[in-house]
């Protein structure tokens, strides 16, 4: 199965789909309503943080794949599908809204792995994109491993620097 097909049955049943991003920020929501200021304590930031993984990594692989169909594929605005391409976003976006009235996000386990995976991916988008903008062809004689090899290097010396530059975040004490 490619990932047009996959796209293709989610359209033809966007019910399963509709149902998945509605009922994470709902159950934000009602988290939010149980645990009022509760949030910090570890029953409530472990369910903040398995919601934000659930909507969260699809709603980075749509922001990702809106990218690149915008930016490599030249596709137009009006063949956005909404419900690959837009309903994760904003179900996304709901979520972390709900879950920051009731908690600071520095206590949910695990969000500076997302920041670690937007930054990882936006630099392969921006190596990537720049490359294609750039119309460089090369003939050479270098291996394909090399090659991967060099990009790996690159993304390493950009996450590195990154973490140089904006540091690691605050560490938050239970």
């Amino acid at each position: 199965m490619t990932l047009q097909e996959l796209f293709e049955v989610i359209g033809d049943n966007p019910a399963y789909v509709v149902f998945f991003f509605t009922i994470i920020p709902f159950t934000a929501l009602l988290g939010g309503w149980f645990g009022k200021d509760e949030g910090h304590l570890t029953p409530w930031k472990q369910l903040y943080s398995v919601l934000i993984y659930l909507v969260s990594i699809p709603g980075i692989f749509a922001v990702t794949l809106n990218i690149y169909l915008f930016l490599f594929e030249r596709r137009s605005i009006m063949d956005t599908d909404v419900y690959n391409q837009i309903l994760p976003i904003v179900s996304m976006l709901l979520t972390f809204v709900i879950i920051r009235k009731n908690v600071n996000l520095d206590y949910v386990p695990g969000i500076g792995k997302l920041g670690a995976l937007v930054t990882m991916i936006a630099a392969t988008l921006a190596i990537m994109w720049f490359i294609d903008s750039t119309r460089i062809i090369v003939f050479s004689y270098v291996r394909f491993e090399k090659v991967i090899l060099i990009f790996i290097g690159l993304l390493i010396a950009i996450r590195f620097g990154w973490h140089r530059i904006f540091g690691g975040g605050k560490k938050v004490e239970e």
